[in-house]
């Protein structure tokens, strides 16, 4: 064991770890969850203290031997070393504050050791004095959080989103001929292709990608520089323009400054925006997936127009039983994005005055409703959607037998009277053709330019254009 001390007194820390007095009061203070940091968020924190050390650097304030020291440890932890170090849990202190320290001290013990001194001395790099020179955890945290946000979208997101989407257009294509009955409330529609459904799909999905895009402009503006309170406080003249070019080139992005420091601080609007977009997300997801539920369902007692590839057995006492388990995942992931949303839109707005110290929980939620939405539609993609396949006879004799087709005959005799062909055609068991040509309402050139189901999948008059 070492000794360490900080404002409140001393406490004793395993002499082999890279983490301080204050990380070490917050492992005991906030045993809440068991959860830790998101990984991408520890690179955010980490590229934050590397930028700064050049900054820091340039502005001749950090010795460059204690600045290359700092950016070595910062390389180590990026290339994946002392990633247990980081035990802080994510319900922790407001603001963030026992995260940002955690970081300071692994950095300032890790780069004590690589200039020969010993960890838990601080000399010649202290945590606070050097590793978070010209910082506070008001513009750290946030800073983080937000790039962790861009690259868990950029990274994981995205390509999950537009790997779905030509997913569903390459079916809608495939299915492009397969006449079908459309559904409005749970009844019978007018004729539809599978494909048009399934394209339809596709469209719904890329545009709440592109809503999700528009929403994270909002992320690259950061607050870095802004240290206490938004003021600027200790920080060297041209520092914040450093760490904007630093940040650029680290995390791989494109960033600017906020143009208001003091907003960037009270109001985390951005985090709420980004949270909306995978809401928005989800609820279509689950819309979607709910669809194909009801497409597949059967074999023999459902819609059955689709199967869908079995991933596995579907009960432990009903034999040869396959369920929709993939789209179930799905669901139940998509519940809990939107639950997280929830408790960020209450977290974004428990902010006072200069700060919202309800961050942690924003990054946490953001975070892994990224992740588990990344996941989810990655596997929705490869073991579902991807090897739907459709029953062309079923979905055809549904489209030939749909009350739907009455439709047609508004143009020719009238709403009221195509809604007792369809009547009559119900109770008669009879399908709307053949009573069409029994009455010889129409005759059977007329049916045959009217009634046909692919002309109606498409806009127009049949029979007239």
């Amino acid at each position: 064991m070492r000794v360490e001390k900080d404002s409140l007194g001393q406490r004793e820390i395993p002499s082999t770890v890279y983490y301080g007095i204050q990380t070490d009061r917050a492992i005991h203070n906030y045993p809440v969850s068991g959860l830790r940091a998101h990984p991408r968020l520890v690179d955010s924190a980490i590229f934050i203290k590397k930028a700064a050390a050049s900054a820091n650097e340039k502005a001749g304030d950090l010795p460059a031997a204690s600045a290359k020291a700092i950016r070595q440890a910062c390389d180590e932890i990026l290339s994946g070393q002392f990633r247990d170090q980081f035990p802080v849990d994510v319900f922790q202190a407001g603001a963030g504050t026992a995260f940002n320290m955690n970081a300071n001290e692994v950095l300032a013990n890790r780069a004590n050791e690589i200039l020969g001194g010993k960890k838990g001395e601080y000399t010649p790099i202290h945590p606070n004095d050097h590793v978070n020179m010209g910082q506070s955890t008001n513009d750290t945290f946030p800073t983080a959080m937000r790039l962790c946000g861009l690259l868990l979208l950029k990274e994981n997101l995205y390509p999950a989103l537009e790997k779905l989407e030509n997913a569903f257009f390459e079916r809608g294509k495939k299915f492009d001929r397969i006449l079908k009955s459309a559904r409005t409330h749970l009844q019978d529609a007018v004729p539809i292709r599978l494909g048009q459904e399934f394209k339809a799909y596709g469209e719904a999905v890329k545009k709440c990608r592109l809503s999700l895009q528009q929403a994270e402009k909002s992320l690259a503006e950061l607050g870095i520089g802004g240290s206490a309170a938004g003021t600027g406080l200790n920080t060297a003249p041209g520092y914040r323009e450093s760490m904007i070019r630093e940040l650029e080139k680290l995390a791989g992005l494109k960033l600017a400054p906020a143009p208001d420091m003091r907003e960037a601080m009270q109001s985390q609007r951005p985090i709420a925006e980004v949270s909306a977009g995978l809401r928005n997300l989800s609820l279509e997801i689950t819309r979607i997936v709910n669809d194909l539920r009801l497409l597949s369902s059967g074999p023999t007692t459902g819609f059955a127009e689709i199967t869908l590839p079995a991933s596995a057995p579907g009960s432990s006492i009903m034999p040869g039983k396959v369920n929709p388990s993939i789209l179930e995942m799905v669901n139940m992931a998509a519940f809990h994005v939107i639950g997280s949303d929830t408790a960020i839109a209450m977290a974004v707005q428990a902010g006072q005055l200069e700060l919202n110290v309800m961050m942690p929980l924003m990054a946490f939620e953001l975070n892994f409703s990224i992740t588990v939405l990344s996941n989810a539609l990655n596997i929705l993609c490869d073991k579902c959607v991807s090897g739907i396949e459709a029953d062309e006879a079923r979905c055809r004799h549904y489209a030939e037998s749909s009350m739907g087709l009455a439709t047609a005959l508004n143009a020719y005799i009238g709403y009221a009277k195509a809604a007792e062909v369809a009547k009559e055609a119900l109770a008669s068991g009879k399908t709307i053709v053949q009573l069409i040509r029994e009455k010889k309402i129409l005759s059977d050139g007329q049916i045959q330019k009217i009634m046909d189901p692919v002309k109606m999948t498409e806009p127009g008059i049949p029979g007239k254009s």
